[in-house]
């Protein structure tokens, strides 16, 4: 069983979903002196209704290694799955698998199991298997890597609205306050600027940053602040069962 070693990843599908989701959190986390990774599926190359894949892919990874910066993480990786167009079939396992073992984390984040699309719903059965995966000595992953120590924490952010597909609130394990840092959680979504542009195209939305300060403003209470980002953690056989962010002032079981 894996032990906390003071290393964290972020596994999101898309560039700006770790910003919005739990970029609160890893400011928190690498102020107090763990190692954060980012990562994600896709660059986010469907997400631009005037430039091609190729163009808006590299603009987006620029973005996305700007936001981890932003947040304090140590790297960030683009594991090259198309937007839109990635499926839970075995040579994504083996991929993300190769993931968690370059980083070879305490605690592991990644999306929902049962959230609005599918890239977030694939990127978050695909972890939870590497979670599993990862350790095993004769599993084969791309580029070889040594098996992590063991199998993490693995926690799933906040759905969208806190609610799944069928619009049902989704329940939580606990949250976190980020109330002290949420000016440097926008800012680090402020990073995704193409983005901000596509949604005002694609969906009309015009209110970016303030959306995300909305939803932390309403997750607030359940941590005792202004602004939370909230989490459920997987219990499952054999993950450690404890909470992984205990460690941290403003963490409450919710």
């Amino acid at each position: 069983m894996q032990v906390w070693n003071n290393r964290v990843l972020a596994l999101m599908p898309h560039p700006d979903d770790m910003e919005i989701l739990c970029g609160g959190t890893l400011i928190r986390l690498a102020d107090a002196g763990v190692e954060v990774h980012v990562a994600t599926m896709t660059a986010g190359d469907m997400s631009s209704a005037e430039m091609g894949r190729a163009e808006i892919a590299a603009i987006r990874r620029a973005e996305a290694a700007a936001g981890a910066q932003a947040v304090g993480a140590t790297s960030y990786t683009c594991l090259g799955f198309g937007d839109v167009d990635f499926v839970f079939d075995a040579d994504a396992r083996r991929r993300v698998s190769a993931m968690l073992r370059k980083v070879d984390a305490g605690l592991v984040v990644t999306t929902p199991p049962y959230d609005y699309m599918f890239d977030h719903i694939i990127t978050s059965q695909l972890v939870r298997d590497a979670c599993f995966n990862a350790p095993m000595r004769n599993y084969e992953t791309p580029g070889g890597g040594t098996p992590t120590s063991g199998v993490p924490y693995l926690v799933y952010t906040d759905a969208l609205e806190g609610h799944d597909m069928f619009g049902a609130e989704c329940p939580l394990s606990f949250a976190v306050d980020i109330s002290d840092v949420l000016e440097r959680k926008l800012a680090a979504l402020a990073c995704h600027a193409s983005q901000r542009d596509w949604l005002r195209r694609q969906h009309g939305m015009d209110n970016y940053i303030e959306s995300a300060r909305r939803w932390s403003g309403i997750r607030g209470p359940l941590a005792g602040g202004t602004h939370a980002e909230a989490f459920r953690q997987h219990l499952g056989h054999p993950h450690p069962a404890d909470n992984p962010l205990s460690r941290l002032a403003g963490v409450v079981d919710v």
